[in-house]
């Protein structure tokens, strides 16, 4: 892929993969975060990729696997510090969000990705599968 080709498809799919990890983290800023650290990596292997063989799904699964390991990093950490914050004056998202997120968070990680691949990537259960590497059922 040259630059102005991975330019091109930066520019396409980089809001579209931030929407899609931010159903999976349920923070925007650690979306866009590890959506670009995964484009970062992938602009150094750029040259081995073909646009026919799905870059997006590589770069989605790599910003799955950043989210997975900032959280529980973050966990580990909030264990060890275990401050109080004061509350944010800010007002918080609506009850949708708030049940939605919440209700995201109770699934076990694999369960939470093959529900936001499915119903906010609309990926196909068979395309699902092969990016999970879990076989299909």
């Amino acid at each position: 892929m040259t630059e102005e080709e991975f330019d091109a498809f930066y520019t396409a799919a980089f809001p579209r993969l931030v929407g899609q990890l931010y159903a999976f983290t349920g923070d925007h800023a650690e979306a866009q975060d590890v959506v670009q650290e995964a484009f970062v990596r992938a602009w150094d292997r750029r040259t081995a990729f073909d646009a026919a063989e799905a870059p997006e799904a590589w770069i989605r699964t790599v910003a799955t696997r950043l989210a997975v390991s900032r959280f529980r990093r973050a966990r580990r950490w909030l264990e060890l510090v275990r401050a109080d914050t004061p509350p944010d004056q800010t007002p918080g998202p609506g009850p949708e969000h708030v049940a939605l997120v919440a209700a995201l968070r109770e699934l076990p990680a694999a369960q939470r990705l093959a529900v936001v691949l499915y119903h906010v990537c609309d990926l196909s259960v068979d395309q699902i599968a092969r990016e999970t590497g879990r076989d299909r059922q």
